[in-house]
């Protein structure tokens, strides 16, 4: 008898690579690009130490460019939080089934489609 097997209908479907990309891409969006942008629009722009103006970033982000540095710097970390999350729960014992999968990385998805949606509207 194979443990394995839990007799769920879902048996065969193995998710949990997709998920760990996502949260591996969501960590690298949170070490590596958050800091910057708060760095260079936090901080440097701020303080003219890079001249930029607003019609500028207004540009640069409605370009596929600004598409992209969406889904890098809220898509993605928003499945890196999904992540750690679902498996907090399941150590905790309080999820770790179905039930917290659709809720944790539906969310994600959600603010995910609703941030790209906004970005098409406001480009």
């Amino acid at each position: 008898m194979n443990a394995n097997k839990t007799g769920s209908r879902w048996q065969g479907l193995h998710l949990e690579p997709l998920w760990w990309g996502l949260f591996s891409a969501g960590g690298v969006c949170f070490a590596v690009f958050i800091p910057a942008v708060v760095l260079i629009f936090g901080i440097m722009a701020p303080l003219g130490i890079i001249d930029i103006s607003y019609q500028q970033v207004r540009g640069y982000y409605a370009s596929i460019w600004g598409l992209m540095f969406t889904g890098a710097v809220i898509c993605l970390p928003a499945f890196h939080a999904a992540h750690r999350i679902r498996h907090g729960l399941h150590d905790v014992k309080l999820g770790g089934g179905l039930v917290s999968i659709i809720i944790c990385y539906g969310l994600a998805a959600t603010l995910s489609a609703t941030t790209l949606a906004a970005w098409y509207l406001l480009r």
